[in-house]
């Protein structure tokens, strides 16, 4: 599946100039991640090095190397959240939801990502939940968000 997936994406657009970005985000489309046996067959591709194509996958929040839970909260780290109460928020979301930074919650309800800046700054603490964004961040909000992924209580 991971090399169907692949060649697919490579077919479409090897073609292209800085075709990368643009086959990373078809892979991960199709698979919902971008899995680690998918790299060495980019890499291979497009004559660049595992090195090269790891590296852009890690370095963008946005692709991910493993599945994640039906609903994705990231929550800023970044300093203007940190300055209002970041950290705290950041220790009832962990407790709420039932599970860490970079983890899922064994059930696939939520998965917590730390980010570090969403743009909503003036709204700190941030977060965007399945890609809306919600700002100003208290315990009630938490809660909400809590029971909008369908954590029970």
């Amino acid at each position: 599946m991971v090399e169907r997936c692949v060649n697919a994406a490579v077919g479409k657009f090897k073609g292209q100039p800085g075709p990368l970005l643009e086959i990373l985000h078809a892979v991960q489309n199709e698979l919902e991640c971008v899995p680690y046996g998918a790299v060495p067959l980019i890499a291979d591709a497009l004559n660049l090095s595992r090195a090269e194509v790891h590296g852009v996958v890690s370095f963008y929040h946005h692709f991910r190397e493993t599945l994640v839970g039906a609903n994705v909260l990231q929550l800023c780290r970044a300093e203007a959240c940190q300055s209002m109460n970041g950290a705290a928020i950041a220790d009832l979301a962990k407790a709420r939801l039932g599970c860490d930074f970079g983890e899922t919650r064994d059930d696939g309800r939520v998965t917590l990502e730390a980010v570090y800046c969403l743009g909503l700054c003036a709204c700190a603490p941030a977060a965007m939940l399945n890609g809306r964004p919600l700002g100003r961040l208290d315990e009630s909000r938490i809660e909400e968000i809590a029971n909008e992924c369908g954590v029970p209580a």
